[in-house]
């Protein structure tokens, strides 16, 4: 039992400080009919044997039924999915009929277009306080290179930049990327020494001084997953996403693919570029990514929350 004290609504604030994703927990009832709720409890547990877990209140309309469960399934939401997340989240009497879903393995549905779903069989159900929690030995998986959808703070997150909100700012822009194929990370060979791919902005393909024009133009097929780092100097907000070469196709002549641990950093002459790409290689090691914002001299590693 809780001490009186314990202030349970800042408790919860508190741990709404955790950036989680967001998920759809489903599973196929007795009578046949799919069942299913949004919850951000998700973790994985185990890699050998393979498990996960959800955690369910037991107050929840869903509780009886998936506290006996054999089997069930987690689809990890995309970034455009939050009409999903929206939908399971409701109460509405025909969720399934709202959204697009397809059953795996053991008959439990996935979201169509998730960033990752798991096909579980139940490993076991622990009573915990005024929840349970569900943990599923996976049988199968998928997942695909779309951004995943975030929470925090009673808000979705939002890991991109849009072009409208920097329009907004009315400022000068450069915007690029920080790609990694599997033999390492992209520069291009230039007369002033090795630079990343930059554009004047992100979109459209078809402007050739767009970020994405540049990438077209060097022949690179690549996801630009999430927002890296957004800084200021001389007038000119600079922002980097990180993401992947996609397709090992042949790609311009200028285009060098250099592992991590031999970056010739005497070759990138811009100060804060180096800097910036220090970081990247600091944080891939030890596979904790940031977001930073500032300018080139002062800044802080955030996140970026947009209201839900």
């Amino acid at each position: 039992m809780t001490d009186s004290s314990f202030d349970l609504i800042e408790f919860r604030r508190a741990l709404g400080a955790f950036v989680t994703g967001v998920t759809v927990v489903t599973t196929i009832q007795p009578d046949g009919t799919p069942r299913g709720f949004t919850a951000n409890s998700f973790t994985s547990v185990s890699l050998d044997p393979a498990l996960i877990l959800v955690c369910i209140a037991k107050t929840a309309s869903s509780h009886p039924v998936f506290s006996q469960t054999q089997r069930f399934a987690v689809s990890v939401l995309a970034e455009d999915q939050r009409p999903v997340s929206g939908v399971f989240a409701s109460k509405s009497a025909d969720k399934f009929a709202q959204v697009a879903w397809h059953a795996q393995r053991t008959g439990s549905p996935v979201m169509d277009g998730a960033a990752a779903s798991f096909d579980c069989e139940t490993h076991q159900v622990v009573d915990a306080g005024d929840h349970i929690i569900l943990i599923g030995r996976v049988v199968d998986f998928t997942h695909s290179s779309a951004t995943p959808l975030g929470y925090c703070r009673g808000a979705y997150v939002d890991f991109s930049l849009s072009q409208e909100a920097l329009a907004a700012t009315g400022q000068r822009a450069q915007v690029g990327a920080i790609l990694e194929h599997a033999r390492g990370l992209v520069l291009i060979r230039t007369a002033s020494g090795m630079q990343l791919p930059t554009g004047m902005r992100l979109e459209p393909l078809s402007d050739v001084t767009s970020l994405r024009g540049v990438l077209e133009g060097l022949k690179l097929n690549v996801n630009l997953d999430f927002l890296f780092a957004v800084f200021e100097e001389k007038g000119i907000t600079h922002i980097y996403y990180r993401g992947r070469v996609v397709h090992d196709a042949p790609v311009a002549a200028d285009v060098r693919f250099v592992p991590l641990d031999a970056i010739p950093w005497d070759e990138i002459r811009d100060p804060a570029v180096q800097s910036m790409l220090r970081r990247y290689v600091k944080e891939r090691t030890e596979d904790a990514f940031g977001i930073y914002v500032g300018d080139v001299e002062k800044g802080t590693v955030q996140s970026l929350v947009a209201n839900a």
